[in-house]
């Protein structure tokens, strides 16, 4: 059985974390799936947009810490260099996930518990049924976030917020992870597969080549000049006029009339 179930469905590219049994904890072979799907989904111009999901009740609860167990005997500088290298292993997905030009919407239920945060958060949208919990977790082990969890969230939701996320390892819910930035929608109960399609084939059917510009711009200008980011969006909008979707939005404008965008 796969760990990562992927289908492409109208421009869509749905993946799957298939690990119902562990909440869909992020395994070695997972993480190795989940990068090769992203790189191949990169180069893949009849795929529009990116759903990621997870099998079962939940999203994905964090590192399979059952898996840590067999480190416990281990000397404290084997476990730091052991862990070293398995985090650095998580790391292109982050860059894969925040560098694609397609977004990514997070369709969450049950648990998203550390790393399933820091992965939720590097999406560009997020929504999640009004039963899923959030919660980062890791001082419950004795550790601390990784993911880009500590990259992603101060910015979202500010420091202290963060901080008092990151310390205390509460749970929290879908609405409070709303109303603080972290996630787009919240929705009722049983409909959140259809909603997420509905989001993520509009996605899909939109202009491809300006949403990735936009991404890059909005992300960009976290660490930019006003000087260089007015620069970015001068160079941006002239990099989209030389779209096909670009020509069929200003002719669809003029015509009164929904435009028919293709990605190109």
């Amino acid at each position: 059985m796969s760990v990562l179930l992927y289908q492409v469905e109208n421009g869509v590219a749905y993946l799957t974390m298939n690990r119902p049994e562990a909440r869909n904890a992020l395994s070695t072979e997972m993480r190795g799936q989940l990068r090769e799907r992203l790189e191949q989904i990169r180069s893949d111009d009849e795929i529009r947009c990116v759903v990621l999901r997870g099998a079962g009740d939940h999203f994905l609860a964090g590192g399979d810490v059952k898996s840590f167990m067999e480190f416990t005997e281990l000397t404290p500088e084997q476990r730091r260099v052991r862990f070293t290298n398995r985090i650095h292993d998580l790391h292109p997905i982050m860059y894969l996930m925040r560098s694609m030009k397609k977004p990514i919407l997070a369709s969450v239920q049950g648990a998203a518990a550390g790393a399933g945060v820091s992965i939720a958060l590097c999406c560009d949208l997020v929504m999640a049924c009004e039963k899923a919990f959030f919660t980062l977790a890791y001082t419950g082990i004795g550790g601390s976030p990784d993911g880009s969890g500590t990259y992603q969230l101060p910015r979202t939701v500010g420091v202290k917020k963060a901080m008092e996320i990151a310390l205390l390892g509460d749970r929290f819910s879908a609405q409070e992870a709303a109303d603080m930035g972290m996630i787009n929608w919240v929705v009722p109960e049983g409909t959140l597969e259809e909603r997420t399609r509905a989001m993520a084939e509009r996605l899909a059917s939109g202009p491809t080549h300006a949403y990735g510009n936009t991404k890059r711009l909005i992300l960009q200008s976290l660490s930019s000049s006003l000087e260089a980011q007015l620069q970015a969006e001068a160079e941006s909008f002239g990099d989209c006029t030389a779209t096909e979707d670009w020509v069929e939005g200003v002719r669809a404008f003029n015509e009164k009339r929904k435009p028919r965008f293709t990605g190109k």
